[in-house]
């Protein structure tokens, strides 16, 4: 297994953030558009929170998810490919992370099903807490 192998679900991950992004720039244009309100009374911070339905809010609650557990996720990747530690375990483990928060981000954006949702983050995360702890002990057993 090459280095580079896990850039794969890194770049996966990075292109699920832009259509999550582009998804809800869709959603909050279309509604902005449809209101008979001045769109300078949106100014007003929270505004736009307070008045969107959940088909626009959730995008955007998805996309501040994305930059949480992700966050770390991404910092795990570029350790393990500059210790030059990535091997097969290393990129499944990171594979399920991105099929899961892909799936969690179809489903907070859409139908919205909240334990259904809860459990495809919850997979989504061990699979980084798993990755971090394999590699934290092997960091601390050299």
């Amino acid at each position: 297994m090459t280095q580079d192998a896990i850039f794969s679900p890194f770049f996966a991950t990075v292109f699920l953030t832009l259509l999550v992004w582009v998804y809800m720039y869709i959603r909050r244009i279309s509604f902005i558009t449809s209101l008979k309100t001045r769109q300078q009374d949106l100014a007003v911070p929270g505004t736009l929170a307070q008045i969107s339905p959940p088909n626009v809010s959730n995008p955007s609650d998805n996309l501040k998810n994305l930059f949480e557990i992700p966050v770390l996720f991404y910092a795990l990747v570029l350790y393990l490919f500059i210790t030059k530690q990535v091997d097969a375990v290393y990129v499944n483990a990171a594979w399920v992370f991105v099929v899961f928060r892909t799936l969690h981000s179809a489903v907070h954006c859409t139908f919205n099903l909240i334990m259904l949702r809860f459990y495809l983050y919850l997979f989504a995360t061990l699979a980084v807490w798993f990755i971090a702890i394999r590699a934290a002990l092997i960091h601390f057993s050299a």
